[in-house]
Formats: C-alpha cells, sequence, structure tokens
C-alpha cells in the first residue's frame, strides 16, 4: 500500500501545529486516533517536550506512532520488546541520516531560541528561518516508507 502523509503533516505544521502534533495527526487515518484526541495527545512533545529542547517532537510522534501500529501492548516478552525497540531506533537512525540528530537543540544549532516555556509567534519571519518543517516532512517520509515496507500486520526491520 502506497502512503502519502507529508504534505498533511507540512500543512498541519504551517498551520500552527507543534511539530509533534503535526506528524502524530496526519497518521490519524492509520493509527485510528481520532483527529483531536491525536493533536491533544500529542501537544505535549513540541519543541522537544514541552520546549525542553530535547528529542525533536517529530521523532516522538514517529515512536508514537509506531507504538500504536506495531506495539504488543504486552512487551513483557523480552523478544518482542527487543524487536520494537529495534524498530524505534532504525526510525532514529533514519532521521539522523538526514539530519545528524534527533535533538531539538541540536537541530536548531544557530538560531535564537530558548527552552522557556512561552511558544514563538508563528509569524512569516518564523517560517523564514525556522527549519522544523523540513523535520516535519522528513518524519513523515520516513514513516510512509516503512509503513510500506512493514504493512504492521507482518512488520519486520
Amino acid at each position: 500500500m502506497k502512503y502519502d502523509h507529508t504534505e498533511k503533516a507540512v500543512s498541519l505544521f504551517t498551520q500552527g501545529y507543534n511539530c509533534a502534533q503535526s506528524v502524530f495527526v496526519a497518521f490519524s487515518d492509520v493509527t485510528g486516533v481520532d483527529e483531536e484526541l491525536a493533536k491533544r495527545l500529542s501537544s505535549s512533545f513540541g519543541a522537544g517536550m514541552g520546549r525542553m529542547r530535547e528529542v525533536c517532537g517529530t521523532c516522538s510522534a514517529m515512536f508514537m506512532i509506531a507504538g500504536i501500529l506495531y506495539g504488543d501492548g504486552t512487551e513483557t516478552d523480552h523478544s518482542i520488546k527487543t524487536e520494537h525497540y529495534k524498530r524505534i531506533q532504525y526510525l532514529a537512525e533514519e532521521f539522523r541520516k538526514k539530519h545528524e540528530t534527533i535533538i531539538c537543540r541540536d537541530l536548531l544549532k544557530g538560531l535564537a531560541v530558548t527552552s522557556e516555556p512561552t511558544p514563538e509567534k508563528r509569524t512569516e519571519q518564523y517560517y523564514k528561518v525556522r527549519p522544523c518543517v523540513k523535520f516535519v516532512r522528513t518524519a513523515a517520509e520516513i514513516l510512509d516508507r516503512y509503513l510500506e515496507e512493514n504493512p504492521p500486520n507482518s512488520c519486520v526491520l
């Protein structure tokens, strides 16, 4: 099956949703999570988890989606847990191949960003200088490709 969530994710970001919400909500059709619930659930992960500039929200969204689609939910079985963690590390590595890191503050190196809780206003200037839209795009593309290569009912790395 061919997936294409990239433009929806980018559109959500340019409408003002945070990076995590943009990716997570774009995949609502696949995860089955109601879009309003998806917005709320992923709202805490933007700007590297509540603007703490830790793991990029787009990566957090990829990992949450992978958990919904591939996680067993009862990962008490060591081998199942191992396979799922391999999957998450694979997704992270694919993101790193494009951007060298999955850490928000490192992705934004060179920009005047802080960890203060007040988000920046989404202005025309914000979108001109912020590279975040390309991270949204990358995460959606990686996940679309992974879904195509590993249909959720028969996933393997």
